[in-house]
């Protein structure tokens, strides 16, 4: 998928170590009438999330705060949330936004930061005093994790939860139940039994312990209940798997959300969703924007739910309306994709060591917080000992090698599926990777045959950019959808593992005064995201279709030329993926389509 970028989001702060630091509330203000405490609620090796909570314990209300501890050398915050932190030298001060820095008696508000290093903070005060009103370490340390739940006594409405005790230095108060990632109870046993459920519908419970001081800490892994009863129903959609891509950076410049899911028809006409993208860094997963995956407040109006996010819940941003999607359309799986274009840089370490890479997939997969929301993962290496935005000379095995990992750690369960190359070229890249051997451990290929031809080539000749099959003048033999499945097929993966891809984007070059293909240019067409690229929903009126080659439209207009799919050509396409025997189709991504998802309906009726 090479024109993939990632828009910055320009809300994780950015930290900078300065000379000076801000000025502090008097000692007297905070030392004995608040307390600061510390949890590191996720690591991941090269680093980690910390959380501080700052709690009023007085009778008088608390104006500001500010926290300042100290780091040992090698660690350090690299972006923060709710709080504006800053740093000289191994010392870190985080002081209040100014809707956080108001707290009434008992009340309390966290911040938090994603930091590098494995070092924990020392030497802890609080509006310059201590942060327990005694020591000058972290005040009263906020309970350990309970044990993931394991769940029994299933019936059609209820079920009974048991948990292993939480730790913690001052004693464990009670537990809350999360729900689909929503209290529903708080107990003081390690046992809860859940009643009034739906039956023959899926749940996913944590538990979350509570200290005498009242502080949470962090949540257990989930574990997934299906109440007995009912009846399991078919996807609406059929046997075929019918995917999109959701890109996270969407919910910026194109200020395209999971809502839109719903209100374009689209989300009742598709089977997965890969939600792109996970980052690929230090050979391991990573979550990229954290902003916009778990932390971005919705408003009802913009909620698939219709409710709105408060500052205090778990989980808000994308992670949560996926979570509501689900909710409401319960046929839908969601993969967290990681990689692309941008993020392939990092497979080549990562097949280096691939049991350490899965593990860390895993573990961002299954954080407890949204471990409920995903299931499964797609790799979308581009490309295994090939080139892409870089070169990876990791050699012809390490793909299949990943993909054995992946499927390891994930277990039969979860979904483990790839983006691969649609190069079927002889010696290009299909050939340069073990994707039969690879095959077996894998659920399905997502094969990408789309961006064969474009103004990447500045000068042409004009083409277009997925084409279903080879033509007199092709610039690239190869270069087309049905030779790169049949590369597939004849290196050993089953038809049903193969998916068509299609793009709800065109190509275009201008300077063209040729409107059948083969015409040269000068170079690409303007876009509103990117020369040479525009959506499909911009191309059906700003450059109508003109004619077809290959199964795919093109358009010339004025000086311009574009080549993309329109409803008419996609049933061409899926006609011919059910004729091979394919397992379906995906496409890349939701928010090129119209706001009525013309094109996700022309797959769902082409595929049905």
């Amino acid at each position: 998928m090479r024109f993939r970028h990632r828009a910055a989001a320009g809300f994780a702060t950015l930290l900078l170590p300065f000379a000076g630091l801000v000025g502090l509330a008097s000692p007297a203000q905070a030392a004995t009438s608040a307390t600061a405490t510390y949890a590191k609620t996720q690591d991941w090796g090269s680093g980690f999330e910390g959380k501080w909570t700052v709690k009023n314990t007085g009778t008088a209300t608390l104006s500001s705060w500010t926290v300042e501890w100290d780091f040992p050398s090698g660690t350090s915050v690299t972006s923060s949330w709710d709080a504006d932190v800053t740093s000289s030298g191994t010392h870190w001060t985080a002081k209040n936004k100014s809707w956080n820095g108001t707290l009434a008696p008992g009340a309390s508000v966290s911040f938090g930061f994603n930091g590098s290093g494995s070092g924990s903070p020392a030497n802890c005060k609080l509006n310059g005093g201590s942060c327990d009103g005694g020591t000058t370490e972290p005040g009263d340390s906020a309970p350990g994790a309970p044990g993931t739940p394991t769940a029994s006594g299933i019936t059609d409405t209820s079920v009974k939860l048991t948990w292993s005790a939480a730790t913690d230095d001052k004693g464990v108060k009670n537990y809350d139940v999360l729900r689909d990632g929503s209290k529903v109870a708080t107990v003081t046993a390690t046992s809860y039994t859940d009643t009034g459920l739906t039956k023959g519908t899926d749940y996913s419970y944590s538990v979350q312990a509570r200290d005498t001081a009242d502080q949470t800490g962090p949540v257990s892994g989930a574990v997934r209940v299906r109440t007995t009863g009912g009846t399991t129903e078919p996807p609406p959609t059929g046997d075929k798997v019918k995917l999109g891509y959701f890109t996270e950076w969407g919910v910026y410049g194109r200020n395209y959300h999971v809502k839109n899911l719903v209100t374009s028809g689209s989300a009742s006409k598709i089977t997965h969703i890969n939600y792109a993208f996970g980052n690929v860094k230090n050979g391991q997963c990573t979550v990229d924007d954290t902003y916009a995956a778990y932390d971005k407040a919705y408003t009802a109006d913009q909620s698939v739910s219709g409710t709105a996010d408060t500052w205090d819940q778990p989980l808000r941003g994308n992670f949560n309306q996926l979570r509501q999607l689900k909710a409401k359309y319960p046929h839908i799986k969601v993969l967290y994709s990681f990689g692309g274009w941008t993020y392939s840089g990092g497979f080549g370490q990562a097949a280096q060591n691939a049991a350490a890479f899965a593990k860390s997939c895993k573990a961002v997969v299954e954080d407890p917080r949204w471990a409920d929301v995903f299931d499964g993962i797609d790799i979308d290496w581009e490309y295994p000992n090939a080139c892409g935005l870089t070169c990876d000379t990791s050699g012809p095995a390490a793909f299949r090698n990943l993909s054995q990992a992946l499927r390891k750690e994930f277990g039969p369960d979860y979904l483990v599926t790839a983006a691969i190359t649609a190069d079927g070229s002889s010696g290009g890249k299909i050939d340069a990777a073990d994707y039969g051997g690879a095959a077996q451990y894998l659920d399905w290929y997502n094969v990408m045959t789309y961006d064969y031809f474009g103004a990447f080539d500045k000068d042409g000749p004009t083409a277009p950019h997925s084409p279903l099959t080879s033509y007199p003048g092709i610039p690239q033999a190869g270069f087309n959808s049905a030779d790169a499945i049949a590369k597939l097929k004849a290196k050993g993966v089953p038809s049903k593992k193969l998916l068509l891809g299609i793009g709800f984007y065109g190509r275009g070059w201008t300077g063209v005064t040729q409107s059948a293909p083969g015409g040269s240019a000068t170079g690409a067409a303007p876009g509103t995201y990117e020369a040479g690229i525009e959506d499909y929903k911009v191309l059906k009126n700003s450059c109508p279709a003109t004619g077809t080659i290959a199964g795919t439209a093109y358009a010339h207009c004025g000086s311009n030329w574009w080549s993309y799919d329109t409803p008419a050509t996609i049933a061409g396409k899926m006609s011919w993926a059910k004729n091979q025997g394919l397992g379906g189709a995906f496409f890349w991504e939701f928010s090129g389509d119209t706001g009525n998802g013309e094109l996700v309906t022309a797959i769902d009726n082409g595929l049905s």
